[in-house]
C-alpha cells in the first residue's frame, strides 16, 4: 500500500469506529426518551390555539385538517392562514370548518409574505388572531392523534417549559424518491434527534408540529425575529432555550405525510434541508459524518479488503439502531418493509450530506434564495 492509501485507509476506520460508537448512543438514547416519554394525565386544561398554515391541496390534507378538529379537548380553537383567496385549500379548510361547527376556527388570508419566511409571516398573523397563549403550530402535512392536546397540556403544567416538539413518524406518499426520504426521516434523522437530547438536551425544535407558550414567542421578539431565517424552527428553539426556558421533545406522536415528489424536486427538498443545517449550526454539521456508519464502512472495505468484518459488525449495529429509533421514540412499524432499503438510502443520504457544504442557493416552492452563512436568506435576484 502506498503511503496516501494507508493515511486514507486509517482515516476511515477512525471514522467507522467513531460511526459504531454513535450507533450504540443511538440506541441509548432512544430507550431513554421510550422509558421518560410515558403521557401523563393534565391536570387542568388551558385553553389552546392550534395554528396551521396552508398552501395548496396537498395528497391527505382533507383528513389531516380534520384530525385537529377531533381532538378528545374541551376548549380550543383552529387557526388557517392561506396566502389567497383562490388558493385550493381553502375549499378544503371550509369543508372541515362546516363540518365541525361546535369547534371555534377562523381562515385568514395573509396576502404576499412581508418577510422572506413565508411560513413564519404566516404565523405572526395566525398568532395575531389567536386567543389563547398556548399555540400549538401543525404544518398542513400534519395528522394529530386525538390525544394530542391533553397531552400537551400535561406537559406544559411545568411552568418553565415554554417549547415542545412532537416527534414525527414520516409516511411516504407514491413512488420511490418518498419512501426512501420517509425511511431516511424515520431512521437517520431522528436517531441525529435522539443523540442530540441526549447529550445535550433540547436546544432547537422541530418545524412540522410544535408548541410555545406565548409569552415566550414574546420575550425573544415574536415571529418577526425570525421571519428572516430559513431554518425559523431551529431558531425558535435556540432562542427560546437561551432566554432560560425549558424546550422539551414532547411525548405525543404525529404522522408527518410528506407527499409524492419526483427524483428532481426530492434533492431539491434535501439540499434546501442540508444546506440549512449548515448554516444553522455549521460545526454539528460537520459532526454528522459519524451518523452515515453503513457507507464509511463499505467505503473502508473497499480500500482495505481485510476489513471486512468492520462491515458486518457495522450493518447489526445499524439495522440494531434502526429497529431502535423506529420502535421505540417513533413506534412505525413500517420501516420492515422496507428495511433492506437501509443501505441504500444511507449512501444516498452521505452524498447529499456531502454536496450541502457547497452551494449557497436553495429551492423554495418554485422560488429560488440566497442562504446567508447567519443562517438568514433572501429571494434571489
Amino acid at each position: 500500500m502506498t503511503i496516501l492509501s494507508t493515511v486514507l485507509a486509517g482515516g476511515l476506520a477512525i471514522l467507522t469506529a467513531g460511526s459504531l460508537v454513535y450507533c450504540v448512543l443511538t440506541m441509548v438514547a432512544a430507550w431513554h426518551y421510550h422509558r421518560s416519554s410515558r403521557a401523563a394525565k393534565a391536570r387542568r386544561r388551558p385553553p389552546i390555539s392550534i395554528l396551521t398554515p396552508l398552501a395548496g391541496a396537498d395528497l391527505g390534507l382533507e383528513e389531516n385538517l380534520r384530525s385537529s378538529f377531533r381532538q378528545n379537548y374541551p376548549d380550543f380553537e383552529i387557526v388557517f392562514a392561506v396566502r389567497r383567496q383562490d388558493d385550493p385549500a381553502v375549499r378544503i379548510a371550509q369543508k372541515a370548518m362546516l363540518e365541525f361547527p361546535h369547534v371555534p376556527s377562523t381562515l385568514i388570508v395573509t396576502g404576499e409574505p412581508g418577510c422572506p419566511n413565508a411560513k413564519v409571516y404566516s404565523l405572526l398573523r395566525m398568532t395575531d388572531a389567536a386567543k389563547n397563549d398556548l399555540l400549538v403550530m401543525n404544518d398542513s402535512d400534519i395528522f394529530s392523534p386525538p390525544d394530542l392536546l391533553e397531552i400537551i397540556a400535561a406537559e406544559f403544567e411545568d411552568d418553565r417549559v415554554a417549547l415542545a416538539t412532537c416527534p414525527y413518524r414520516a409516511i411516504p406518499g407514491f413512488g420511490w424518491p418518498s419512501r426512501l426520504e420517509a425511511l431516511e426521516m424515520n431512521t437517520h434523522f431522528f436517531g441525529g434527534v435522539m443523540v442530540a437530547r441526549m447529550l445535550e438536551g433540547m436546544r432547537f425544535a422541530l418545524g412540522p408540529s410544535a408548541v410555545v407558550r406565548r409569552g415566550a414567542l414574546e420575550k425573544i421578539g415574536g415571529w418577526i425575529a425570525l421571519g428572516d431565517f430559513l431554518a425559523e424552527d431551529f431558531m425558535l428553539g435556540k432562542l427560546i432555550f437561551e432566554a432560560g426556558y425549558r424546550v422539551i421533545l414532547s411525548s405525543c406522536r404525529v404522522e408527518h405525510h410528506i407527499g409524492t415528489s419526483g427524483w428532481a424536486s426530492n434533492l431539491e427538498h434535501r439540499l434546501r434541508w442540508v444546506r440549512s443545517t449548515r448554516r444553522s449550526r455549521p460545526k454539528g454539521y460537520v459532526g454528522e459524518v459519524f451518523t452515515y456508519p453503513v457507507p464509511l464502512a463499505l467505503l473502508l472495505t473497499l480500500s482495505l479488503p481485510p476489513m471486512w468484518p468492520a462491515l458486518v459488525a457495522t450493518l447489526a449495529l445499524r439495522a440494531a439502531a434502526v429497529w431502535a429509533t423506529a420502535t421505540w421514540v417513533l413506534r412505525d412499524s413500517s420501516f420492515r418493509s422496507y428495511w433492506w432499503l437501509v443501505p441504500l438510502q444511507d449512501i444516498g443520504a452521505l452524498a447529499v450530506w456531502v454536496a450541502g457544504f457547497f452551494g449557497n442557493h436553495v429551492t423554495w416552492r418554485g422560488r429560488k434564495y440566497y442562504l446567508y452563512r447567519d443562517g438568514r436568506f433572501k429571494l434571489a435576484n
